[in-house]
């Protein structure tokens, strides 16, 4: 979601720009249509996308719409694969699936490589800390502050970017592969916390007595913006039959109570729910 940001991106963020140049070419609407498959990747993070350990069936926001969507769009068959998060974009480009339903925030920098539908979702930040939180942090501004504090990011989360703009140094940052290992990178005190949307610290507090989520957290404010993701679904380019399509029945389907109460039986607030529509793709990928 990230406003108003202009420093540089992560290592991972550039190596996803120069796989972008090499692309293999996506497959049509039609296409998908005639094999009757769709491959749809997921980056296991509750509660945007994930597989069921028990059941082995795709669920979360992302997956729960995209079901809808593509029985809208006569596909009968999906593919379900999971990959880290930092590997969806180049995932896409390598054609190793069509399409991404991890509610992956949309933002410039994301933008100049993929293409996505409109918002499917908004989501606020939060901080993930040791049980008692014996460093006090409330806000991402707080690292910046104290050069004694070091936050844990997942490898190609925008939440590197909104460090950056607040002036926290890399030195300062520990980069982690998934949203897995944060419960032990925090409280093994290998970082003072794990900077994540709302959602997914909260989901992780969940698991473990040894974190919580940060009492008195406010959403970090950056160019005086109050910082708020939108999260869509991904495609590479080439793919914009696909990706129009599923505007085309994502914006109806968000008209519904089926599509309401599908977001907020995974704890996505009224405000996370009303605001998804705050903002067009056009206008998150032009700021």
């Amino acid at each position: 979601m990230l406003t108003k940001i202009t420093t540089a991106t992560a290592i991972a963020a550039i190596s996803i720009a120069a796989l972008g140049s090499t692309a293999v070419s996506a497959a049509t609407l039609e296409e998908l249509q005639e094999s009757g498959t769709i491959r749809i990747a997921v980056a296991n993070e509750i509660p945007y996308g994930y597989i069921d350990p028990t059941t082995g069936e795709a669920m979360g926001a992302g997956p729960d719409v995209a079901k809808y969507i593509v029985d809208e769009l006569g596909i009968d068959n999906i593919e379900w694969v999971t990959t880290e998060f930092s590997g969806l974009i180049p995932g896409l480009q390598a054609d190793r699936f069509d399409m991404v339903a991890a509610e992956m925030a949309i933002i410039p920098e994301r933008c100049a490589t993929v293409i996505y539908s409109e918002p499917n979702s908004s989501y606020g930040e939060g901080l993930l800390v040791a049980s008692g939180n014996p460093s006090g942090v409330t806000n991402y501004a707080d690292f910046a502050d104290n050069p004694d504090l070091t936050v844990a990011i997942m490898a190609g989360a925008n939440q590197l970017d909104m460090m950056q703009a607040l002036g926290v140094p890399e030195d300062q940052m520990v980069t982690i592969s998934s949203n897995a290992d944060a419960i032990s990178t925090v409280s093994t005190g290998r970082a003072d916390a794990y900077a994540a949307t709302g959602l997914t610290a909260s989901e992780l507090a969940g698991q473990s007595d040894a974190v919580e989520l940060a009492e008195g957290f406010t959403d970090p404010v950056i160019d005086g913006t109050e910082q708020r993701s939108w999260g869509g679904f991904t495609f590479a380019t080439g793919s914009e039959s696909l990706r129009d399509a599923v505007n085309e029945v994502l914006v109806e389907y968000k008209q519904t109570a089926e599509w309401n109460d599908t977001l907020s039986g995974y704890g996505f607030t009224e405000a996370d729910v009303s605001r998804s529509s705050d903002m067009s793709t056009e206008e998150l990928c032009s700021e």
